[in-house]
């Protein structure tokens, strides 16, 4: 088994970092330095939390252009468009600090006379933290702040694509004097993660990445006792009513389908237009499919970087021609991306028509820029089409009418529902899925009951 990590870019299959993994004695100690300092930090008052974490996003913001060329370089997101995630990464934490006093604050109950009665919400104690390379910083941050806001340590392990995030984060937290142990990372491979998994100090784990994964997570930690939260894969949604706004609804949904390359859990994978519309949405999103620019990343122009790997760029390449051995067409000529050959991460957007649920691009998670456009009479030929799906972590409506879009959200099986917008994530709602897009929820008020541990106070007066 290799003892190193090594990450090769995409762009250009160059190495460009190499890390021994864990020992097995780096873990002890690593886990004992996170109880220890968790004990201390958990009783800290919340402000002095709340005035470290703000120091440190603040800490974080300032390393803005090497946090975001560092993203580009490790997975291929055009260099246009990761400073955007530093910024989400800065919002999301500001948000959960903002509202860490009212999550936190125990719960009343109704007056009862001579007694004093409440519940506490108590860290559980070290949070361990499994992020994926995708979205590297807003993935890690939806359960890192929190975590800490509640009193907990955690331990980061990142996925292996994108291990300079996990360094960067650490280096600003501890540079902003956040407390020696209280948030530490590990590069440590499939089996070293297990190992942490098991540990009887880690309380929860949060994972976000593929159902195969999340099915690891659950069985090694079955029998603990601990909680886990999953947030796995996609196959998300969308649906365009003739009463739509038709230019917009083409608009977001094309960069919905392709931002990040396709690669994103909440990405827009089917779109279902109603009759009257679908030729001229068809239309419209051909003409602005053949605008992106397919490339270099760290190019000023580009718009449509690689995909992570080879191997992924090939699985998609699978995908689209499944789905045209079994009669789809793809609407988009791929010879105005001459960057996209086989053999390569580098992959042509791909607009499918004549498609069916039958096709692999209509049933599973597809993680690359393809989406499948199909016409629909009405809305329940559109709702029942958007629940035949393993997944349920986003869904949209297109319409001008609030009232419709509410009625449809209440029939569609999804954890977010959007009117008029999707590919988003506002943290003062909960991020949760249903079906194999896994279990519990982060963000919001919610996500800290995740994060934390009820203590009932049932007090007597005599």
């Amino acid at each position: 088994m290799t003892q190193e990590l090594v990450t090769l870019s995409p762009i250009d299959g160059r190495e460009i970092v190499r890390r021994p993994y864990a020992t097995e004695t780096q873990l002890v100690a690593t886990l004992a330095k996170a109880r220890a300092a968790q004990r201390a930090w958990g009783v800290r008052p919340l402000a002095e939390r709340q005035a470290l974490l703000g120091a440190a996003v603040d800490r974080f913001v300032a390393m803005r252009a090497q946090a975001a060329e560092a993203i580009t370089r490790q997975m291929g997101r055009p260099l246009r468009y990761t400073p955007g995630e530093v910024d989400g990464f800065a919002a999301r934490a500001r948000h959960m600090i903002g509202i860490a006093d009212a999550a936190l604050r125990p719960v009343e109950v109704e007056p009862q006379p001579g007694f004093t009665r409440y519940v506490r919400r108590e860290p559980i104690g070290v949070v361990l933290t499994i992020a994926p390379w995708n979205y590297p910083l807003l993935t890690a941050v939806n359960s890192i702040v929190p975590a800490l806001m509640a009193g907990n340590a955690v331990i980061l392990k990142h996925s292996e694509q994108t291990p300079l995030c996990a360094e960067q984060i650490h280096l600003a937290f501890t540079e902003a004097g956040l407390p020696d142990g209280v948030f530490q990372f590990v590069h440590a491979n499939h089996d070293t993660t297990q190992r942490l998994i098991r540990a009887p100090e880690i309380g929860f784990v949060s994972f976000t990445g593929s159902v195969a994964g999340g099915r690891m997570v659950e069985q090694t930690a079955a029998g603990r006792f601990i909680g886990v939260g999953l947030e796995l894969g996609g196959n998300d949604p969308a649906y365009v009513r003739a009463d739509a706004n038709l230019e917009h609804a083409v608009e977001t949904l094309v960069d919905g389908a392709f931002f990040n390359s396709g690669q994103s859990c909440c990405g827009i994978q089917r779109i279902y237009v109603a009759q009257p519309l679908f030729d001229a949405f068809v239309e419209q999103a051909v003409a602005l499919t053949h605008r992106y620019v397919l490339g270099n990343p760290l190019d000023d122009e580009t718009t449509l970087g690689p995909l992570v790997r080879t191997s992924a760029a090939d699985g998609v390449r699978g995908v689209v021609a499944d789905a045209l051995a079994r009669g789809a067409r793809d609407l988009i000529d791929a010879g105005r991306f001459p960057a996209s050959r086989a053999g390569t991460p580098y992959v042509a957007p791909a607009l499918m028509v004549d498609v069916d649920h039958g096709m692999t691009l209509m049933n599973d998670e597809c993680f690359g820029p393809v989406v499948g456009i199909m016409p629909v009479r009405g809305d329940d030929a559109a709702v029942t089409l958007m629940n035949d799906s393993p997944y349920g972590l986003s869904a949209a409506v297109f319409t001008r009418d609030e009232a419709a879009a509410v009625a449809i959200g209440e029939r569609v099986a999804t954890g977010t529902f959007f009117m008029n917008r999707c590919d988003y994530l506002d943290p003062a709602l909960a991020w949760t899925g249903v079906k194999h897009t896994g279990r519990g929820a982060s963000l919001s008020v919610i996500g800290y009951e995740h994060l934390t541990q009820p203590k009932s106070f049932y007090l007597r007066a005599l």
